[in-house]
């Protein structure tokens, strides 16, 4: 169990959870959550937003019963939280210049990877690309890391990309945005990674619930993922 300190509404049904934790966990991983009670009975799975020395938060939206039930939880209240899982991003990247692209949702786990990626290699330069179907309270939060931020608003968030002028992509969102990035990457001859999203029940690979098709044949998308090589998966 881990004790909630904060359930942040940020607006648009958008809330900020953090909740107590001291072990370690690295971006694009997630963590399988579910409230105290005995509904509703399978946890749902939450990118990390941002770790701190004794916390964790998480970014999530309310779009049915499961994260309806984390919207009321309050200050004090305990959280089931099991994880890390996955295989997140790489942390120290080939290259001097390095894009973030999150769309709607999708932008929850760049938050702590452009803030490691910058702790971990002061000189690389960053460059955060966000899309948002109408303007977002979220995007103040991700101002808090005094980057560079490149928004879109109700448009495509990947043609705002300066492909030629980074060396590495990573990406997370809706699938067509994506694969718009993955094509586009791979015409400038620019490598993408993309963080798939994809339902889950138990986040350590037994149930194959969140199999994905890749050039290499269905992989698990909570074990082997959810980062693989945009060309891996979109390659049709």
């Amino acid at each position: 169990m881990a004790v909630i300190l904060e359930n942040r509404s940020l607006g648009e049904e958008m809330y900020l959870l953090r909740a107590q934790y001291e072990g370690k966990a690295e971006p694009g991983q997630f963590f399988m959550l579910r409230s105290a009670g005995s509904f509703p009975l399978l946890s749902r799975p939450l990118s990390i937003f941002d770790v701190q020395d004794d916390s964790i938060t998480f970014l999530y939206k309310v779009i049915g019963e499961g994260t309806k039930e984390f919207s009321r939880l309050s200050q004090g209240m305990e959280l089931e939280l099991y994880g890390p899982f996955g295989k997140g991003f790489d942390l120290i990247p080939e290259g001097r210049n390095i894009a973030l692209v999150g769309g709607g949702m999708g932008t929850a786990p760049l938050f702590y990877t452009a803030k490691r990626i910058r702790e971990l290699s002061p000189d690389k330069e960053i460059t955060l690309y966000l899309g948002f179907q109408k303007e977002s309270a979220v995007v103040d939060v991700f101002k808090e890391l005094n980057l560079p931020l490149i928004f879109n608003f109700g448009g495509y968030v990947s043609e705002e990309v300066d492909y030629e002028k980074h060396d590495v992509i990573y990406t997370c969102g809706p699938e067509v945005m994506m694969r718009r990035v993955s094509h586009n990457g791979k015409e400038f001859g620019k490598p993408v990674y993309v963080s798939l999203e994809k339902h889950m029940a138990c986040g350590v690979g037994a149930c194959l619930g969140c199999t994905c098709k890749t050039k290499e044949g269905n992989k698990r998308v909570c074990k082997e993922g959810p980062v693989f090589p945009g060309e891996e998966v979109f390659y049709e």
